[in-house]
């Protein structure tokens, strides 16, 4: 861990707080200023629809200006996005705070690199490891971000408006560490430049398919039942303290095992980590199915994190096979596209399921995706002992 990299780590960390509130209280503020039930999570999928639509902006920006002044640009706007939401929720105005989300999505699609630029900082034997400690920085926003939106959602007048003044001041926080970040040297490409394959090329890869199909399913799963996890503990009679309390757990689940993660996918390989990661989603369905007390929504919730972990960590570095230096930009970039696609879907049909079915119906259908992950990678095991 050089300081780059540990900076990096904490401004991983400060975008984990951020997405981990808006989890937190998007769904509930949603559910206080929707027009209809069923609309509650709408501004969560909006965070997540704008961070897919900010995809190709985001990889022009990357490809002209760097690392860092995109990264800086994504923060500014989230800076402005939360104070927008603040005031649509003084304002009572569901569809301005749908919009502030989908603003903030840019914001996202940005923090969402940061895992990739992890990998430039150190030499491509440490890349694994770099990716995965930095992932662990998330770690601060397991702490900070349950525990940011249940501390100030009483801090003003109307509640929760004081929980998206507080994220202001955590994207301030990012940008001042984002500054002291040093990237490797960027040559901006020159207009109209092809250099690289094509992107139908790259993607038609099966390394490539398998690493963004894990990506998007193993993220789609996971937040088709962790935006849906307040709504249904609320229904289920739980108190928003223990549904904080649950999303903390989850999101440690999500990056505590940053630490090891990278050393056993040096030493195992992605595969056999990422099909760990399919284990573990499975038996995080078992246990929610099993009953709805806190400490199985805790268990349950703590088991989807850590699979999340194996699944994500793994499919990252193994599309770093897929592509060149060249042509980084552009595959990063469908990467993300295609798992903000998948969690734009998975971040409606929670709230809709969840509201309209129950919490179990919502765990049934999440085995659909699980099973997808599972055969894609089986499929690419075959075709790499078939090569061999």
């Amino acid at each position: 861990m050089n300081r780059n990299l540990w900076l990096l780590a904490l401004c991983q960390g400060l975008f984990l707080t951020n997405n981990v509130a808006f989890i937190a209280i998007n769904g509930l503020v949603g559910l206080s200023l929707a027009p209809f039930g069923w609309m509650a999570t709408l501004p969560v999928m909006g965070y997540v629809v704008g961070g897919a639509l900010s995809t190709p902006l985001v990889a022009r920006t990357q490809s002209r200006f760097g690392r860092r002044t995109s990264f800086q640009i994504g923060l500014a706007v989230a800076l402005g996005s939360a104070c927008v939401a603040a005031w649509a929720v003084m304002d009572k105005n569901f569809w301005l705070l749908v919009a502030a989300t989908v603003v903030a999505g840019y914001y996202s699609a940005n923090g969402q690199l940061y895992r990739f630029a992890a990998a430039e900082l150190v030499p491509v034997p440490q890349r694994e490891r770099a990716v995965s400690l930095v992932l662990a920085g998330g770690l601060i926003g397991a702490i900070a971000g349950p525990n940011l939106a249940a501390r100030s959602r009483t801090l003003l007048e109307v509640p929760f408006a004081g929980a998206y003044v507080v994220l202001a001041g955590v994207a301030l926080l990012a940008m001042l560490l984002m500054a002291f970040v040093r990237f490797p040297p960027h040559i901006a490409a020159p207009s109209g430049s092809t250099a690289g394959r094509p992107l139908s090329e790259i993607m038609r890869q099966p390394v490539f398919m398998v690493a963004c199909a894990s990506a998007a399913l193993g993220y789609g799963v996971m937040n088709l039942l962790m935006a849906a996890t307040p709504l249904a503990m609320q229904q289920c009679g739980l108190s928003f303290d223990d549904a904080a309390l649950v999303l903390e757990w989850h999101v440690i689940g999500m990056f505590a095992p940053g630490f090891f993660t990278g050393g056993w996918i040096k030493r195992f390989g992605a595969l056999p980590v990422m099909a760990t990661g399919v284990a573990l989603n499975l038996a995080c369905i078992a246990i929610a199915l099993s009953g709805v007390e806190l400490h199985q929504f805790a268990v349950a919730l703590f088991l989807l994190g850590v699979g999340w972990n194996f699944l994500f960590t793994g499919s990252t570095t193994l599309s770093m096979g897929a592509y060149r230096p060249e042509e980084k930009d552009r595959a990063q970039a469908a990467i993300n596209f295609c798992v903000f696609a998948v969690m734009a879907f998975t971040s409606f049909a929670s709230g809709a399921l969840v509201s309209t079915q129950g919490w179990a119906v919502l765990n049934w259908g999440s085995l659909v995706p699980v099973a997808l992950t599972a055969a894609a990678l089986a499929w690419l095991a075959v075709q790499q002992r078939s090569r061999a």
